[in-house]
């Protein structure tokens, strides 16, 4: 009887493979791999209209089974399918579906979908320039750092500063940036470690810092960082004449690195700098003379910025409003001050997070199996265990 059986399960699998079915492993292997090898071939080929039909496949292919084992697969469909309609600019109207997708995914405990959909979706608001949908759907969701790749996170961590950045929040930015440019792929991925530096710049800069050079020097990101570089010169020495020239002979290309927003705030930290340095080098100086080094518009205008520096606490000088002078007051030791306690937590904060990012992306080998317990060990056990039924039930009998 048992012959008969297995004879029977075998012609039934032989009539599955010829008919093609789908629900045994033997016919859905090849069909998922023939659909990745087509996707790849015309993504690689810049043949959008035939990848995105193969993406679109693949994602209904892997829709039909609630495995474990497609995840990776159907979370790639998705990744290429958003690409392609990106390309041919149709992002807008894929938004929906990626939500639906994510919806479906978090119900599914699918955490891998999860990571790819959310980054999916946080590039479709960041394209159109939609922060604040961006900002919402980051706060009501958590991104799964469980099972998701590091390159996932690397994006995420992309996306957040950026959103943080533009919101005016360059501490949370400039940390996350660093993070992403750390977990980013050294050996590859070389557009996107340039866009990171790209942003990580202009934000340290935000911050009032100046960006190590050889930040600038690194290997195949000399001529993508030439005209940030030229920003931070001009930064530096608080040249405003020189910072304008830059952003006019490399505006367009901030312009398509979506950075030049963040570049014209930088002109306040421009007159700041060559106030500061107005400041230490004249004890007397005429708001005249001031206006015609920091290049500004009118002296009107100078006095007021010259004042809210003073205000902030930028300089520390006085404004003699009937001949429109600037005194400066004596400069202080810079160690009787606050500021070197405020570097000192800034790096003991920065090289605490570090370790605890290191100590989170650490891979722990798996638990080994317990030994099984002996005779006497499972004897001594069930003895105790006995023990200690009788004790209760003598304690419910009294």
């Amino acid at each position: 009887m048992s012959q008969r059986r297995k004879l029977r399960r075998r012609r039934q699998k032989k009539r599955r493979r010829l008919s093609g079915c789908g629900r045994c492993r033997a016919c859905r292997r090849p069909k998922f791999l023939y659909s990745c090898c087509l996707l790849l071939c015309f993504s690689t080929k810049k043949k959008i209209s035939d990848a995105t039909s193969a993406a679109s496949s693949l994602i209904q292919r892997a829709q039909q089974f609630n495995r474990r084992t497609t995840d990776q697969l159907l979370s790639k469909g998705y990744f290429y399918w958003a690409r392609c309609v990106e390309l041919t600019g149709r992002s807008a109207q894929i938004r929906n579906e990626l939500l639906s997708a994510y919806r479906t995914a978090t119900l599914k405990h699918d955490q891998i979908g999860q990571a790819t959909l959310l980054n999916l979706l946080l590039r479709n608001y960041l394209e159109f320039n939609l922060y604040e949908q961006a900002d919402t759907l980051m706060r009501k969701t958590s991104f799964p750092e469980g099972d998701a790749s590091n390159n996932q996170l690397a994006r995420y961590l992309y996306y957040t500063g950026r959103i943080k950045a533009v919101q005016l929040e360059y501490t949370d930015a400039f940390r996350s940036l660093q993070q992403a440019a750390r977990k980013a792929p050294q050996g590859s991925a070389l557009g996107f470690r340039k866009t990171v530096h790209k942003f990580i710049v202009i934000v340290q800069l935000l911050l009032g810092e100046i960006p190590d050079r050889s930040i600038f020097s690194q290997k195949g990101m000399i001529a993508s960082l030439k005209p940030y570089l030229h920003i931070c010169q001009a930064v530096r020495v608080g040249d405003l004449a020189s910072f304008h020239k830059a952003m006019q002979e490399h505006g367009e290309t901030f312009k398509t690195d979506q950075t030049y927003s963040l570049i014209v705030r930088l002109r306040h930290n421009v007159i700041k700098t060559g106030l500061k340095k107005i400041n230490m080098a004249y004890s007397h100086i005429s708001l005249v003379d001031v206006c015609a080094k920091l290049a500004l518009e009118s002296v009107q205008d100078t006095e007021y910025i010259v004042a809210k520096c003073i205000q902030d606490g930028v300089i520390d000088a006085t404004i003699d409003h009937t001949p429109q002078t600037m005194m400066s007051k004596a400069n202080l030791d810079i160690y009787s001050t606050s500021d070197p306690q405020v570097q000192l937590h800034k790096r003991v904060a920065f090289c605490l997070d570090m370790h605890n990012q290191a100590i989170k992306a650490m891979r722990y080998a798996e638990n080994a199996k317990a030994e099984w317990e002996s005779a006497e060990e499972r004897r001594d056990r069930l003895k105790q265990e006995e023990e200690m039924m009788n004790s209760m039930e003598e304690d419910d009998d009294f």
